[in-house]
């Protein structure tokens, strides 16, 4: 059985998007899943479109998700080079243009920009395109050879019949026939001498014996155009996986301009590289039972891409929040509070066990982002309502926490021991004695001591952290209050 090889074949031109890290993922799982092969190529003849620093971006990405490739521009593996300029230099793409041009495959196209722009146009796929004409096929070979040594620019074109049609397979749409009327002559090599991204991927992809080719299905239309190339040279078509689109809430294409579009916007938004990871492999395929947590190894072992879907796919911010809480949950603490360290910092300058405050997050957050609001309380009491303190299922109102902090205060104030457990023994002594719930004393001593409706940790926990001075000011503060209310 012939070795799978796979290849992510990324254009240098920023951020990488989420639906290209889906890509480079999937076909990462497809070939280590076979036990074969994953090769990166830098596919930059989009001059125009490169982005300095952009190449770095993508080995960072790759390296920082541990989609580590076996075969690209710094591992030859014996089919490089593995950048699509430096092939250039080797002349592969000419060669294989000017074969095509022999066997009539493909034409010498002299047009100039005015000839092009009154062409006839359709709108196709909501772009509006020009339709060639095939003016230059008729050209004479004395008329070609003039025009090539006059030096007059010229691009490559495809030469595809006008009649009859054009059948592809794909594994997750099956057969799809075009008629050949429908598809336009398209450039194979550009006027710069640069291929056109989808000649180079053909050539590039049989060269290096690429036997599975995966991307995003927006190339479905161009498939048959890159069927017929193959064909035209005798080769082997791969296998191809046509991803489903990745929509945002709205069911509109996750746009790169989307605050969450790409690997890096993520990262910085505090979701950790192992929840991104697997919640992106969840976007188009999903496992034979209703299981969600994978680590990159699970998913090598689980993934079949006869499980990818057709439907698109919704980007939920949502639940890729919760995902990531369940593996900040799961983190080692240590490698938490590395993490969470410049976050609790910023939120509390000054002398406070981060350590403890850390550990009491460490289970509540989604994001590191979360820390902030959540632990700000510490470093100074909020303005707050005093209708904070009734709380229906504590059974508490304004009046009773009044009655409730002073009573506890003068228990607070000769207790020296200000640890959580011998702050939870004595106030457990003063709810035995008043024949209370827990709930009873402790909604108020916290709200007392927080000013917030939610917080990280209880009572006695957030009163260690504040110490004794500052817990009494607050519980003072908080009968002043209720007095007022």
């Amino acid at each position: 059985m012939e070795k799978i090889r796979t290849r992510y074949a990324p254009s240098p031109t920023g951020k990488m998007h989420v639906g290209n890290l889906r890509s480079a993922l999937y076909e990462f799982l497809i070939a280590k899943h076979a036990g074969g092969d994953f090769m990166l190529r830098i596919e930059d003849t989009d001059q125009e479109r490169f982005v300095d620093g952009a190449i770095d971006i993508i080995y960072r990405t790759m390296e920082k998700t541990g989609l580590i490739h076996d075969e690209g521009p710094d591992k030859d593996g014996g089919y490089g080079p593995y950048v699509q300029s430096e092939r250039m230099k080797t002349g592969i793409y000419m060669k294989y243009a000017r074969e095509l041009i022999d066997k009539g495959e493909a034409y010498y196209c002299f047009c100039d920009k005015e000839r092009l722009a009154s062409l006839k146009t359709e709108v196709v796929e909501g772009k509006e395109i020009s339709i060639y004409d095939k003016h230059c096929l008729g050209l004479s070979q004395e008329e070609i050879q003039a025009n090539l040594e006059a030096g007059k620019p010229f691009v490559i074109r495809q030469n595809i019949p006008n009649e009859g049609k054009t059948t592809f397979h794909d594994e997750l749409y099956g057969d799809i026939t075009v008629d050949n009327s429908e598809l336009d002559d398209m450039i194979l090599i550009k006027s710069d001498g640069f291929p056109t991204y989808n000649f180079a991927n053909v050539v590039d992809d049989h060269t290096m014996n690429i036997t599975h080719v995966v991307r995003g299905n927006e190339y479905l239309s161009s498939s048959p155009k890159y069927v017929r190339l193959y064909d035209a040279f005798g080769w082997q078509v791969p296998v191809y996986i046509h991803l489903p689109l990745i929509t945002d809430e709205n069911h509109k294409k996750l746009a790169k301009r989307s605050g969450h579009a790409s690997f890096e916007d993520l990262l910085e938004q505090g979701f950790v590289t192992e929840a991104i990871i697997n919640y992106i492999a969840l976007l188009g395929w999903s496992p034979e039972d209703n299981r969600e947590i994978f680590s990159l190894q699970e998913l090598i072992e689980e993934f079949d891409y006869r499980r990818i879907s057709k439907s698109p796919a919704v980007f939920d911010i949502v639940k890729l929040r919760w995902m990531n809480g369940e593996y900040i949950k799961a983190m080692d603490f240590d490698a938490f509070f590395e993490m969470a360290e410049p976050c609790l910092q910023a939120a509390l300058p000054g002398e406070f066990d981060l350590k403890k405050i850390a550990a009491m997050v460490k289970t509540r957050i989604e994001v590191f982002p979360d820390i902030p609001e959540m632990v700000d309380f510490f470093r100074e009491l909020p303005e707050y309502d005093a209708a904070m303190y009734t709380h229906k299922k504590m059974k508490t109102d304004a009046a009773s926490s009044l009655e409730v902090l002073k009573e506890v205060l003068p228990i607070l104030e000769d207790q020296e021991d200000y640890s959580n457990d011998a702050l939870y023994q004595a106030l457990s002594s003063y709810v035995e004695r008043k024949g209370c719930k827990n709930g009873y004393v402790m909604w108020p001593v916290r709200t007392a001591v927080s000013g917030k409706q939610m917080t990280p940790a209880g009572a006695t926990e957030i009163m260690e952290i504040l110490g004794k001075e500052e817990s009494l000011r607050r519980i003072r503060k908080g009968i002043e209050l209720l007095r007022n209310a």
